[in-house]
């Protein structure tokens, strides 16, 4: 009888205890949709790098990083070829949607992904009023820079008209913007002409087998630059102060 009621009031105390537990942190998911300048590389890529690869790892372990980015495309052919719906329907209140494009859809050579402004604007307005539709937080990212320098070794505007195009964009919809052109402006300049290039896709003939010819990118990123470029994004979040910074995994000091 008596091993009964120990058992019991074991029993009891357990649930009690579990009852009065802080609540656990809520799962989320953050959505990455843009260019190759984000998406997951292939192995044979390597070491080509897109920064929400190791934007991916920064955050605690009920966050779940999904990368929708994929090379070549703009936020036209991002919605022609049905990539934005399946993200849209699995979106839950929230979540969160970093929008980054403009590589493409700048570029009036690249037949099929080239956006007209006032398309490029309707398009990441969509993407934010349907985000937003679904209870999730979009977060407006303006294109990352492309490494160009001029003889003075300053470095250059490369994305023009598009990059204010999204900062407009942000004033309007009032969402969220991260102007990662003029971040990773900063970032190049401090690097200077020559360093640089360990940020980006830049090799000799012979110093990696999956580039025997070597290559010369100065628009994609080295595991180096992917993870600098992550950090500044992630520094962002945090100096906004947006909800999301809660989340961001701190490191053991030891």
């Amino acid at each position: 009888m008596k091993l009964g009621i120990i058992k019991l009031s074991v029993l009891i105390t357990s649930v009690l205890l579990l009852a009065f537990q802080p609540a656990g942190k809520k799962p989320i998911k953050v959505y990455l949709i843009g260019d190759s300048t984000m998406s997951i590389k292939d192995t044979r890529k390597y070491p080509e790098t897109g920064w929400g690869m190791p934007f991916a790892h920064f955050f605690d372990e009920k966050v779940a990083v999904d990368n929708r980015a994929k090379n070549g495309r703009s936020t036209k052919t991002f919605l022609s070829e049905n990539l934005w719906q399946p993200v849209l329907n699995q979106l839950k209140e929230g979540d969160w949607v970093f929008i980054q494009f403009g590589h493409n859809d700048e570029s009036p050579e690249k037949v099929g992904r080239y956006t007209t402004p006032t398309e490029y604007k309707t398009n990441l307005t969509r993407y934010i009023t349907e985000s937003r539709s679904k209870g999730a937080n979009p977060v407006l990212l303006t294109p990352v820079a492309r490494r160009s320098f001029d003889a003075s070794g300053k470095i250059q505007e490369t994305h023009g008209e598009y990059s204010d195009l999204a900062r407009a964009v942000a004033r309007e919809q009032q969402v969220p913007l991260i102007d990662m052109d003029k971040k990773t402006q900063q970032l190049l300049q401090e690097f200077g002409p020559e360093h640089s290039k360990l940020l980006f896709l830049q090799l000799k003939p012979g110093e990696h087998p999956n580039y025997p010819n070597g290559v010369d990118d100065n628009t994609h990123f080295s595991e180096l630059g992917a993870r600098l470029v992550a950090q500044l994004v992630l520094a962002e979040v945090k100096a906004q102060n947006l909800p999301l910074a809660e989340r961001i995994y701190k490191p053991d000091p030891k």
